[in-house]
């Protein structure tokens, strides 16, 4: 099998034009993810269609396209337009209600059982696919049933604390971090100290990333 992505938890490897598998080096939540997207699917979310499912492995559509992340390094020009394109993925996840069997994750306070939102908790340009029939959000294995501002602030936190080489590209990131949140109807600002606390606690962050966090901890929303 031809390996073509290779992340912090999973590899991708391409088995044919159609599809790809998805492995985890140990087991991983792939059934809860297998469920979720199907779900997600059913009521018109963007996400890849689910043929196979074991402990470690899944099978899926295999997607072609860039990633938003690649495809900002080609047209760096779009920004604007790629972060209006974030955060309107985030507004189309969060109305849609999380069902019961989702892990509940970051309640909205004084939200009852079953009020909870889907999140996905990790969705930054990297899990984004540029289709030529429209964006296809990946990756749901940190999903949650929970408050959309907390998943919105964590996708602050995830790519404000990236590494990202270069001044222009991190003048670009931070373009990219306004639209997404000016497009979005949810505020993240509540939930942005309780985002960088949580993600403190990612044992694959690096050196810097960990660095960049800890120097906003406790610092005011608006950092």
């Amino acid at each position: 099998m031809e390996l073509i992505a290779r992340g912090r938890d999973a590899d991708v490897y391409a088995l044919d034009g159609a599809r790809v598998l998805r492995r985890y080096r140990g087991q991983g939540p792939t059934r809860l993810e297998a469920r979720l997207m199907t779900y997600l699917a059913a009521r018109g979310y963007p996400v890849p269609q689910v043929h196979e499912v074991t402990d470690t492995d899944l099978v899926l559509d295999r997607l072609t396209g860039p990633t938003m992340t690649e495809a900002l390094g080609r047209t760096p020009w779009r920004v604007g337009a790629f972060g209006r394109l974030l955060g309107g993925l985030h507004d189309r996840l969060h109305a849609i209600e999380a069902p019961d069997w989702l892990p509940a994750r970051f309640p909205a306070e004084g939200a009852g059982p079953g009020a909870g939102r889907v999140l996905h908790l990790d969705l930054h340009p990297g899990n984004v696919i540029v289709t030529a029939a429209g964006p296809v959000v990946i990756d749901w294995s940190n999903a949650a049933a929970g408050d959309p501002a907390a998943d919105l602030a964590m996708t602050l936190v995830t790519v404000g604390s990236a590494e990202v080489p270069g001044l222009a590209a991190r003048f670009g990131r931070g373009l990219l971090l306004r639209a997404a949140r000016r497009a979005s109807g949810t505020d993240p600002g509540p939930r942005i100290q309780e985002m960088i606390a949580a993600k403190l606690a990612d044992p694959n962050l690096t050196p810097r990333e960990a660095a960049w966090l800890r120097a906003r901890l406790d610092a005011p929303t608006g950092s």
